[in-house]
């Protein structure tokens, strides 16, 4: 094997990679917000609403969960423009995600909502506590801290997702990385390169999501 690495036009381009990393952490920030304001609603009105808006619930996660996330990439971007909806590949990538998130969220806030202990709920409406103010004041932070690990990992894996955005010629690292690979056909070093930036980025995130989990989720210690 006589293959002689040359990264020269790679690291020329380092603006354009950071460019294109900006836009795949800004998706996937956004989408993760945006995804949660969504998971948040639908879980309460899983766990609390009434039965015809559980079971639309119920038929939105089964519909997103069942089916890949390309084809719900492509939905938004290629056939609701057939009805009049037309959308940049940013907004499309970006509503394609926070769909796609909002329905794998929705059931890890449900299961971190029915592990707080009853106990607690009967003894806010004892308080004459209002609905809103049980869900927000006394589950929703407990729950929070037994779903932080998992809502973490959703949030790398849909990081890492996005990488899928490409295909509508959304802006995000991947694209930047095939415009590169058409110019300069140095397809194994950019790769690589790419490569190492996905997994720096994933590793930051979990550090800094771990920093956060200690600093303010974390259960002080019993003596």
């Amino acid at each position: 094997m006589n293959y002689s690495f040359q990264f020269d036009d790679v690291l020329a381009a380092w603006p354009l990679l950071l460019q294109g990393s900006w836009v795949t952490v800004q998706l996937s920030l956004t989408a993760t917000l945006l995804g949660l304001l969504v998971a948040i609603a639908c879980a309460w009105a899983k766990t609390s609403g009434p039965r015809p808006l559980r079971w639309a619930v119920q038929a939105y996660i089964e519909l997103i969960r069942n089916t890949p996330f390309l084809v719900q990439l492509f939905f938004f971007f290629f056939a609701l423009p057939a009805i009049g909806l037309r959308w940049t590949p940013h907004t499309a990538a970006l509503v394609a995600m926070v769909v796609n998130l909002g329905a794998y969220a929705t059931e890890i806030i449900r299961a971190g909502i029915e592990s707080v202990p009853r106990g607690q709920v009967e003894a806010a409406r004892a308080l004459s506590l209002r609905p809103h103010q049980v869900f927000r004041l006394v589950v929703l932070k407990p729950a929070l801290r037994a779903i932080f690990p998992a809502l973490t990992s959703q949030f790398i894996l849909l990081m890492l997702s996005s990488a899928v955005v490409s295909v509508i010629s959304a802006d995000d690292l991947t694209s930047v990385a095939a415009n590169l690979q058409s110019q300069t056909f140095r397809s194994f070093e950019i790769y690589i390169v790419v490569t190492a930036i996905y997994l720096a980025l994933a590793l930051l995130f979990s550090a800094l999501f771990r920093g956060v989990q200690r600093r303010w989720l974390s259960y002080p210690d019993r003596r």
